[in-house]
């Protein structure tokens, strides 16, 4: 699910100082918290202040979670079993704030429309983000897709939406409706359709199981794999970048494929390259760097860096030791959040967290946590 990465890379790595609301309100708590990181665990969130990683909150909370960005620089949303929650990051408070939403799915964040996906119901939630300082939840735009599936949608500037179709047997394609949520273009040539990322020029590209679907400027293309089943289910954009990068798998019977290549998805050209790594990665393991650079933290416990013009791998950091993925995607494993000039890895093994300037390639701040945190989010 990558959609974890391409959301967070408008973010700057300043971000707000102690005590000051991008968001035009105040924390109730009182003092804000610098730069604020959310991680889960197995029983709660903790709120990490981005410039020192210390712990600020331990907030208790029942059942697996999950954490996306609500895009207004100071709110993450969370998912639990009924819903998305607003947890105001900033102020290190999760509200009763919540997004009736029957098995949460993706969240997109996009020309100043968050997005919201309920895999139970196919109900899609539009709203303003910078409404949620206000207090309660703001006004809201519904839609409600022909069939309950695992999908996700987004909003364009012009008021357009990219929807998947699919019910609970399969996923074939997208389909994309206009501002009056009238359909004006569909392809149901993309099985297995899966993840969204945007990239410049609002091109919106959605994974499938032998390549991807870009949507750019009123055109629907399809991007092949070379194999017949090359699988690009997670993915990670930048929106002044035309390359999206992507995982690939080529295995459809593996219990769990561990690949070495990712890919490199052309969304002007609409075209595909693989890069090898000589590492395997997981769907936590994607981000984008501040000039659009490709990231991979590999289970060789190294960042590498990818030029996504020339799909060659032209850098490597390490910051962790080797770690090898769980089967079951639920488990705590090492994760990457991107933001600005600073990439964050978690170490769930050793409950630690680092700080790595991208510039430099060097780790210039690290923690201990005091619980294994799974995923990583920031503001």
């Amino acid at each position: 699910m990558s959609v974890l990465a391409a959301l967070s890379l408008t973010a700057t790595a300043c971000g707000s100082a102690a005590g000051e609301d991008p968001a035009g309100g105040e924390s109730p708590g009182g003092a804000e918290v610098a730069d604020a990181l959310v991680a889960t665990y197995d029983g709660g969130l903790l709120v990490i202040d981005g410039r020192t990683l210390d712990v600020v909150e331990d907030i208790p909370l029942e059942g697996f979670t999950r954490l996306n960005p609500a895009g207004d620089g100071r709110h993450v949303l969370v998912s639990t079993s009924t819903g998305f929650r607003v947890l105001d990051a900033a102020g290190a408070e999760l509200t009763d704030d919540e997004f009736e939403a029957p098995e949460p799915g993706h969240v997109v964040h996009h020309a100043g429309k968050t997005v919201l996906f309920s895999d139970g119901t196919g109900g899609i939630t539009v709203f303003d983000p910078g409404e949620l300082s206000r207090g309660g939840l703001p006004e809201t735009e519904t839609h409600t897709t022909a069939h309950p599936h695992h999908g996700v949608a987004a909003v364009l500037e012009n008021g357009e939406m990219v929807v998947t179709l699919g019910d609970e047997e399969e996923r074939p394609g997208i389909h994309v409706l206009d501002a009056d949520r009238q359909e004006i273009a569909r392809s149901e040539e993309c099985p297995g359709v899966h993840g969204e990322a945007t990239a410049a020029d609002e091109a919106v590209l959605v994974g499938c199981e032998d390549g991807a679907l870009v949507y750019s400027g009123g055109d629907l293309a399809k991007i092949d794999s070379p194999d017949d089943y090359g699988r690009i289910g997670n993915q990670a954009g930048h929106e002044a970048s035309p390359y999206v990068l992507g995982d690939y798998k080529t295995d459809p019977d593996a219990e769990l494929e561990r690949p070495e290549r990712i890919s490199i998805l052309d969304t002007e050209e609409a075209g595909l390259r693989l890069v090898e790594l000589g590492t395997s990665y997981s769907f936590r393991s994607l981000g984008r760097g501040p000039d659009g650079e490709g990231l991979v933290l590999g289970t060789d416990g190294a960042i590498h860096v990818i030029d996504p013009q020339t799909a060659e791998a032209t850098d490597s950091f390490p910051v962790i030791g080797r770690w090898r993925e769980p089967l079951e995607w639920q488990e705590p494993r090492p994760t990457l959040f991107v933001r600005g000039g600073t990439a964050y890895v978690t170490d769930p093994g050793e409950q630690r967290i680092y700080a790595v300037d991208l510039a430099s390639g060097e780790v210039v701040q690290e923690a201990e946590l005091p619980e294994a945190s799974n995923e990583v989010t920031g503001v």
